[in-house]
């Protein structure tokens, strides 16, 4: 009755497409822990012409935010529904003894979540993914049983981007790729950003004739740890990065101030303290500035290869003819990655990290938090924190011909806004808080549509917690709670809040709580009615000394 109800209610929910034929295709391209200025149009060194002209030709996004980490991010991508409520109150690789068991903390995209693919395959949409999934890894869990008709993916979060050793015994190895549902075997050949492409070229393609629009998500895996690249990017940078990591990092900046990304007395977040754990450039001897800037330089080939890859999706778009009613969107899942994979990801016996073989098969490396820091590029720290490095995401959208425009859009949005955007693009209307009969969490995203159309949105009230970091952002008032890292199980040293004014301090770099302590203080109020509104479990704090 209820799938009934959805379907009749089309012709009253689609004021800007009459008809399912007319409907706009909707493809959707997630990459993998790529930084705010690793992009060509967002200032980076890197060649991304395929990106870069999808900015140019439609909207760049310098104000989207996503979760702090990937699965987090994609819960909301999928549901339109804060991460809490969705099933990933943290990543199922960082449950904590006390989270488990408790609602909104299952570790996948729970029941209780809406389905943005089963939503659009419901509303006469062909739907398929291809890439990561991590939002399940039990069968009943996978993307084939949340609404894609079509799917090659990854269960798990990360792993080698060539086809894994036979017999291999390294956790970093040890991956689900499924197809439809089914264990598939890899072929020889593949590369993960280059094979997922293909595959999803061939579902289009195959169904193109079907008169349905489609609704596509390629979440590549590019450009996250393991850095590797096919051998024909591998030497491409070199030698690019022996500046070091200022350097470049000061060139991105000024670069973005030429494009007008930022303004001209734009203050940047500082780096992290030089330390004998954290050396900066000048630190370094002639053999480790090698290695540092061979990682860089592989990095950069992922990035490059991936935009060579999204240029495949566009131009099948325009060659057949359905450039003009599609919507594309393009961001990353979080920022930039400076975490030690090998900590968690140990090397295996067939390792083999000698500098002439880094980025190919068989070697493990991350590019670590200085060259995240470049990445992060004029924000404050990276992936994990709350801080805007590591929420805020380089995004782009093209909208369809006869709504589309170009340039900067600078208005506020959110990963969980994607979803209900979709739904208000395909005329089909927003489900509540039941479907099919089924209780489900409403969808707390909004619809970026007015703001993309040019006609402005409400001023975003947005809040958030991952690993105990925690934010509330209102307006331009951003209050940001960061914790120290400590050992799994034990109370995490006091959180200490800041406030900040994005307005004119993107950089986090002063702090307002003490001179406007009663807005500090609201704020602090507001983000707990957050926190008992989408059932945060925090880690318990340690007592101040």
């Amino acid at each position: 009755m209820r799938l009934r109800i959805l379907l009749a209610a089309l012709a009253c929910f689609a004021p800007v497409f009459a008809g399912a034929a007319e409907r706009p295709n909707i493809l959707l391209i997630v990459a993998d822990d790529l930084g705010y200025s690793d992009l060509g149009a967002f200032g980076g060194e890197i060649a991304t012409p395929s990106l870069d002209h999808l900015a140019a030709s439609g909207l760049q996004l310098t104000s989207m935010y996503a979760a702090p980490t990937c699965s987090p991010t994609r819960s909301m991508l999928m549901s339109g529904t804060d991460n809490h409520l969705a099933g990933l109150g943290t990543m199922a690789e960082g449950m904590q003894p006390f989270q488990r068991g408790k609602p909104g903390y299952e570790g996948y995209l729970n029941q209780q979540a809406h389905s943005i693919a089963g939503l659009l395959r419901d509303g006469g949409y062909r739907t398929a993914m291809v890439g990561k999934w991590h939002l399940g890894l039990a069968p009943e869990q996978g993307p084939d049983r949340r609404g894609f008709e079509q799917s090659f993916t990854l269960l798990e979060g990360g792993g080698v981007h060539f086809k894994p050793a036979p017999g291999s015994t390294a956790k970093i190895e040890q991956l689900s790729y499924r197809e439809n549902g089914k264990p598939v075997e890899l072929p020889d050949d593949f590369y993960s950003t280059d094979f997922y492409t293909d595959k999803l070229l061939a579902h289009l393609k195959a169904g193109q004739g079907s008169g349905k629009p489609f609704f596509a998500y390629a979440a590549y895996t590019s450009p996250h740890w393991p850095l590797q690249a096919p051998q024909a990017y591998l030497d491409k940078y070199r030698g690019r990065y022996d500046g070091g990591y200022d350097a470049v990092r000061q060139a991105r900046i000024e670069r973005m101030k030429e494009k007008g990304l930022l303004p001209a007395d734009f203050q940047s977040a500082a780096p992290l303290p030089v330390t004998p754990q954290l050396p900066g450039w000048d630190q370094l001897d002639p053999q480790r500035k090698r290695i540092e800037a061979r990682k860089m330089e592989i990095y950069a080939a992922m990035v490059d290869n991936l935009d060579h890859n999204v240029g495949r999706l566009l131009e099948y778009l325009q060659t057949s003819g359905q450039m003009d009613n599609t919507l594309i969107v393009f961001m990353s899942d979080n920022g930039p990655a400076g975490e030690r994979h090998e900590q968690y990801y140990p090397a295996g016996p067939n390792t083999d990290n000698r500098l002439e073989n880094l980025g190919r098969r068989g070697s493990q490396i991350d590019y670590g938090l200085r060259w995240a820091e470049v990445s992060a590029a004029p924000l404050r720290l990276f992936k994990g924190s709350t801080a805007e490095g590591g929420i805020s995401v380089p995004a782009i959208v093209q909208l369809p011909a006869s709504l589309r425009r170009q340039g900067l859009e600078r208005g506020v949005a959110r990963v969980d806004d994607l979803a209900p955007t979709f739904l208000a693009l395909a005329g089909l209307p927003d489900p509540g808080d039941q479907y099919q009969g089924q209780p489900k969490h409403p969808i707390t995203g909004r619809s970026m549509l007015p703001m993309l159309e040019g006609k402005g949105r409400a001023e975003p009230v947005m809040a958030g917690e991952l690993f105990g970091s925690r934010y509330y952002r209102e307006g331009n008032l951003k209050l940001l709670g960061l914790v120290p890292w400590s050992m799994p199980g034990q109370p995490q040293p006091p959180l200490r809040w800041q406030l900040f004014d994005l307005s004119h301090d993107r950089g986090e770099q002063h702090d307002l709580s003490a001179s406007q302590p009663e807005t500090t203080q609201r704020l602090q109020q507001a983000w707990q009615d957050y926190a008992r509104r989408v059932g945060v479990v925090a880690p318990p704090l340690a007592k101040a000394p």
